[in-house]
């Protein structure tokens, strides 16, 4: 399902400044726009005014803190049609006015590089929130896949996470709640994004896994924890690592492969791993080009 609406995916996303209005969109896809909203509610779990209005605002955002352009000017780029609907759908998202918005900028002040990858983030990521760990409708394929694993040393990262305690069968719902929550909030409170979303392993069990997914940021200044989303930080000093390439319902093989690697060396891991998705799947369709990088934290 998510193969046939990919394309209406990646081009509502790349033309946001443009007509995509469901009746634009079936047309682009060939598509009735019932048949269209029905595929693209059930692939993406929001319906195709959900998703651009959601992908214009949050660009917006992005756009009031990284370029000089005027409220208008920003209005229009997005696909508005006037200043006074986005003034209110802005508030409406983020709780401020666009001005607001703009006046309080990037928690911390931000440094240099800052405003040109939140911005690449904002507009990469927030497509694919909803995506995130799509089980497949199809019976599983062996694995073959040869792991390269190898120990490095990484620096700490401070995140805004939310922790649930899931069936494994939830994960992918339970995802496209949980980053969507937290990508807002980082928002709301000028957060500057700093990577790919991820999902950290608390505690795994054979009916319940404790997880904790989110999304990595520059610093926490300004924001800490709010409701269930809360300020943390990815440990920072060695790990043992690997990619993953190819569908989600195989990343427990990545894991395995890590751990029995990690006993193999001689050594002891310390604290939860987690997992980063680094492809869009709202830009890359197939599972198998999907790649997800994989931590275990080592003593």
């Amino acid at each position: 399902m998510l193969k046939q609406v990919q394309p209406v995916l990646a081009f509502a996303a790349a033309h946001l400044d443009e007509d995509v209005s469901l009746a634009a969109l079936a047309g682009q896809a060939g598509l009735s726009p019932f048949h269209l909203h029905r595929l693209f509610s059930a692939a993406a779990r929001e319906t195709p005014k959900q998703f651009t209005l959601r992908l214009r605002l949050d660009r917006a955002a992005a756009m009031l803190l990284t370029t000089q352009d005027s409220v208008l000017e920003v209005a229009l780029s997005c696909g508005f049609q006037s200043h006074e609907a986005f003034c209110r759908a802005f508030r409406r998202r983020f709780g401020m006015t666009p001005s607001a918005h703009r006046e309080r900028g990037f928690a911390g002040g931000g440094d240099r590089a800052q405003p040109g990858e939140h911005a690449a983030l904002v507009s990469s990521v927030g497509p694919c929130l909803r995506l995130l760990r799509i089980p497949q409708n199809r019976r599983s394929e062996a694995n073959e896949m040869a792991y390269s694993i190898m120990k490095k040393e990484i620096a700490p990262q401070p995140v805004f996470v939310v922790r649930r305690r899931v069936k494994p069968s939830e994960i992918a719902t339970v995802l496209g709640e949980v980053l969507g929550h937290v990508f807002l909030h980082a928002q709301r409170n000028g957060m500057a994004f700093a990577g790919q979303p991820l999902t950290r392993y608390i505690e795994w069990g054979p009916g319940l896994w404790t997880i904790e997914a989110g999304m990595p940021v520059t610093a926490h200044t300004g924001a800490g924890s709010e409701g269930d989303v809360r300020a943390d930080t990815l440990p920072g000093g060695f790990v043992a690592t690997t990619t993953h390439t190819g569908p989600y319902d195989k990343l427990s093989d990545a894991h395995a492969a890590v751990q029995q690697w990690i006993e193999a060396e001689g050594l002891t891991a310390a604290g939860a791993p987690w997992e980063c998705y680094v492809t869009d799947p709202a830009d890359y369709p197939d599972p198998k080009d999907w790649k997800t990088d994989i931590f275990w934290p080592l003593a």
